[in-house]
């Protein structure tokens, strides 16, 4: 009888347990359903989470709705924060840290497949609602952080990532800071990801003027910027092709493989990528500057002589082999990628650009050693040489500059240059009638 009794009791027990997490289920499912919580609406909310994360022996449906609300918590956290002070910047440092967002992730999308599965769309439309609402003050939030912090940044945006995995930009974002941090290990991480998702970026920019400003502004679609032509303040709409990435990304991560002694590895993952896309003349400049980098300088120029080969006029593809020429060290190389680039695009932007970058490059060196000599004859002599030297490099800039401003008239950094270029050079009409324009 007592074996029966308490065989009765543990049975009791357990239907108990069953019942409570019916009822806190119930009571979370009805305060998310508030549109506004109070104070002790959120105290019931974070209570009942509690007591449901401290239960053992949750059915699935049960555990994944329990992850779902409690993954919710920040969220309502920086509600409750941005109705008391909506200009708070630390809300969303507090509530919206990389361990949160990858929560939330979990928590959303888990629910997201459980209700695929089961056929049963109980919050199907409200986290996608959520996510919709949310994603853009996270982004906002890490390209504010990006500005200060590399490392952190590409943390959310590798949260944000996992949060909507539809939007791979932003995990290339994470791949771009995380670089920037010398955080390898994670960058490599994410051109891990990046490759077996296949990405490749490529799109366009929608692009027209406003008139506010006379600056370029880019839309996020076309009929975006349609709205904004027939609201009549914007004109002049253009479209600029957004170039793969891909290339970029095997050229990044077989540099960090080879950084880290991983040579082989560098040298399989961009075979391997050859192999899938044997005409992509950007893995074919990856290519080689790997084997630059490995100091095989024969399988270097082959593949640069492949390369041309197969796009002889292709301006990207000479501009990209006058990037690499340069960080190679072969500056005559370079200047003759970027001329033969312009021969065949007189309008090519980029090419002017470097070409008048290419040929101010020492200057710093030569600034460095000027500033460094004394009054001696042997002195002012080096100095009058290096100062010709100087004029010789900016006058050889000049052209470049002026014909990539009259491209752009609106971009700042060439206007900068260009003024720089002018009065180093004593064009004071030019550098005047430039200078009133900014």
């Amino acid at each position: 009888m007592k074996v029966k009794y308490l065989v009765l009791a543990s049975s009791l027990m357990l239907s108990a347990a069953s019942f409570a997490q019916k009822d806190e289920l119930k009571t979370l499912k009805k305060l998310y359903g508030k549109d506004q919580l109070s104070a002790d609406d959120i105290s019931s909310y974070k209570a009942n989470v509690n007591k449901l994360t401290a239960m053992s022996g949750l059915a699935e449906s049960d555990l994944i709705y329990t992850n779902f609300y409690k993954s919710m918590l920040p969220i309502l956290e920086l509600n409750e924060a941005m109705m008391k002070n909506p200009n708070d910047i630390s809300a969303f440092a507090k509530s919206l840290t990389p361990a949160n967002i990858n929560t939330l992730a979990t928590g959303l999308n888990n629910v997201l497949d459980f209700e695929k599965k089961s056929g049963k769309a109980i919050y199907t439309s409200d986290i996608k609602e959520t996510i919709a609402s949310f994603k853009p003050m996270m982004l906002q939030y890490a390209y504010t952080l990006a500005a200060s912090n590399y490392k952190d940044a590409a943390k959310i945006f590798e949260a944000v990532y996992n949060l909507d995995k539809s939007d791979p930009n932003n995990l290339y974002n994470a791949s771009v800071l995380s670089l920037q941090a010398k955080d390898y290990d994670n960058t490599l991480k994410y051109y891990e990801e990046l490759i077996s998702i296949h990405y490749t970026g490529e799109g366009v920019n929608h692009i027209a003027v406003s008139k506010a400003n006379g600056q370029d502004d880019t839309f996020a679609s076309d009929d975006e910027r349609k709205k904004a032509i027939k609201m009549g303040t914007h004109e002049k709409p253009r479209d600029e092709k957004i170039p793969s990435k891909r290339g970029e990304i095997y050229k990044n991560y077989a540099s960090i493989l080879i950084e880290k002694g991983r040579i082989d590895d560098a040298k399989k993952a961009i075979s391997e990528a050859r192999l899938l896309n044997p005409d992509d003349s950007d893995l074919i400049v990856s290519e080689a500057n790997l084997y630059y980098q490995t100091k095989d300088m024969e399988s270097y120029k082959r593949l640069i002589s492949e390369a041309i080969q197969k796009k002889p006029n292709d301006v990207d593809l000479l501009f990209n082999l006058g990037v690499v020429s340069t960080t190679s060290g072969d500056i005559d190389g370079a200047k003759k990628y970027y001329e033969r680039a312009i021969s065949i695009n007189p309008n090519y932007f980029n090419a002017y650009n470097n070409l008048g970058a290419l040929y101010l490059m020492d200057d710093d060196k030569i600034v460095k050693e000027m500033n460094s000599l004394g009054m001696s004859a042997k002195e002012i002599k080096r100095y009058d040489e290096l100062k010709s030297k100087r004029q010789t490099m900016f006058k050889s800039a000049l052209p470049y500059y002026e014909k990539a401003l009259e491209l752009k008239p609106n971009d700042e950094g060439i206007k900068s240059m260009l003024l720089g270029v002018y009065q180093f050079l004593e064009m004071d009409a030019k550098y005047k009638a430039l200078k009133a324009k900014k």
